[in-house]
């Protein structure tokens, strides 16, 4: 047998990548195609299911022909998805039934306050999924579509109806319908699985009257999950990984122990404390979510979770809305031609303050200026504010771990900017470590799918294939660094007051 490859099916909000990647690590070729947003009343956020899936075929497609690659060639196909979205269809025919509500869509949140406003419904929830009830989670989204869909309630109920979501989705199309399901991590943000024991939580589908047999199969996100089976792709190809975005980033960044930890800087910021096999429930307003684990690892592995709403997206509103720099990369030098920000401190509540704060009414706030304010400080202070809110982030997960972080690993297109994880160091006082390739997302698919044929032996090879990474180092004295943050909570303050 000739050389073999996996490929990563990198599925996301606004486009599908497939990612080439051998067996050193290395991605070798990304064939992507975007997919139209459909918001059809304010707050709705929708995906066509057939764009979804005509981008992310189209892509791998492109990837095979463009490589040469015969069914032969590729030891494994791994899936990473955008999580929460919420898709459903008929179970002969695969016909949706309508648009998949994306994570974003906030049409179920007074749905959400009617099921879950009691005290007692909300913290049982929490107990069991380690989520906080929101519209956010998929539940709600299928309650909509049984509640909202002329005769699909009805045919949910026969058993003519199946849920997934976007993975699941991806799967059943690939496996020509022979596969109907999804990984512990995906089913972990449903709101609909009980983390502790492993299983759909019967009180919980209840609650959002919806019937047990909609429910993909949970697997462990190493695994198997079929072979391809669908016209014009090679034949008999193994799907053998599928994780949430989120949880294939820490995968990827091997953080596959207890108290390792990654963030994401994209348009917003995930960050994610690996906490072992204990299900460490937050008294921080973080949630609990179930962390990708390798093949054979016998039991459920748990992360602490905290989201950043607005990150690389505060640079492109500096950019596209004020008109303050032409390029987001600009935004580094620009940041560095000041030695600080003259006091002038950005809250970028745009849409509301997520964790640790979560107040969704909070507006974005500049404070501090002065006649001497120049674009170079409000550059920096945006840039600043992402470091501040990852810092409320770990401040609340030591507090909820009750240990201290002492590396971050930090992936995503923001982690490019040298001053921004020099800054963000500074103000946590550790190392962050940027790895070569900052795709890490992909690549955990890619592993979570090559562990599972033996492309590679274990996660000892895993970390054996780290590239060197970047490494920042705290230069700030932690006197100055903690004046800084008092700054920005006095900032965070009045903005929320």
């Amino acid at each position: 047998m000739g050389k073999q490859y996996v490929i990563a099916l990198d599925q996301g909000t606004t486009s599908s990548r497939a990612v080439l990647i051998d067996e050193q690590g290395q991605m070798l070729d990304v064939a992507q195609r975007e997919f139209p947003q459909i918001y059809p009343s304010p707050g709705w956020v929708e995906h066509n299911p057939q764009d979804i899936l005509l981008s992310q075929i189209g892509s791998l497609t492109e990837l095979i022909t463009r490589n040469g690659l015969k069914a032969q060639d590729i030891a494994a196909i791994g899936i990473d998805n955008q999580r929460e979205t919420t898709l459903v269809w008929d179970r002969v025919t695969g016909e949706p039934i309508a648009n998949a509500i994306v994570w974003q869509c906030r049409r179920t949140a007074r749905l959400v306050e009617e099921l879950c406003g009691d005290p007692d419904v909300a913290r049982t929830i929490q107990e069991k999924t380690g989520l906080l009830p929101d519209a956010y989670f998929s539940a709600s989204k299928i309650r909509w579509l049984l509640d909202n869909v002329d005769g699909a309630r009805e045919r949910a109920e026969a058993g003519d109806l199946i849920f997934g979501t976007v993975d699941t989705w991806l799967v059943w199309v690939l496996t020509g319908g022979k596969v109907h399901a999804t990984d512990v991590t995906n089913a972990s943000r449903t709101m609909l699985f009980n983390i502790h024991e492993g299983t759909w939580d019967p009180w919980l589908l209840d609650l959002f009257d919806i019937p047990a047999s909609m429910m993909p199969e949970v697997r462990p996100s190493s695994g198997d999950f079929g072979t391809t089976s669908y016209l014009g792709l090679p034949v008999g190809i193994p799907i053998a990984g599928v994780a949430g975005d989120q949880q294939a980033a820490l995968f990827g960044q091997c953080c596959f122990e207890a108290g390792e930890a990654k963030n994401t800087y994209g348009t917003g910021c995930f960050l994610l404390l690996h906490t072992g096999a204990e299900a460490c429930d937050s008294k921080n307003s973080l949630v609990t979510t179930i962390a990708a684990s390798a093949p054979g690892t016998g039991h459920l592995e748990y992360a602490l979770e905290g989201s950043v709403f607005m990150a690389g997206a505060t640079i492109q509103w500096l950019r596209d809305e004020l008109g303050l720099l032409s390029n987001a990369a600009d935004s580094e030098a620009m940041a560095m031609s000041e030695m600080d920000t003259g006091g002038v401190y950005l809250v970028p509540a745009f849409t509301g303050l997520g964790a640790p704060y979560w107040k969704p009414d909070a507006r974005g706030t500049i404070v501090g200026m002065t006649r001497g304010t120049n674009r170079n400080h409000i550059v920096r202070a945006a840039l600043e504010s992402m470091a501040y809110q990852i810092a409320d982030l770990v401040k609340a997960m030591e507090a909820d771990s009750g240990a201290p972080l002492s590396l971050l690993n930090v992936d995503g297109g923001a982690s490019r900017n040298n001053f921004l994880m020099q800054f963000q160091s500074d103000v946590l006082g550790c190392e962050l470590h940027r790895p070569q390739n900052p795709e890490t997302t992909a690549l955990g698919a890619a592993y979570l799918a090559g562990l599972a044929v033996g492309f590679w032996k274990d996660t000892d090879a895993l970390k054996a294939l780290r590239s060197s990474d970047d490494v920042f180092t705290p230069k700030m004295s932690r006197e100055r660094a903690e004046q800084l943050l008092n700054g920005w909570s006095d900032a965070v303050r009045k903005t929320v007051s």
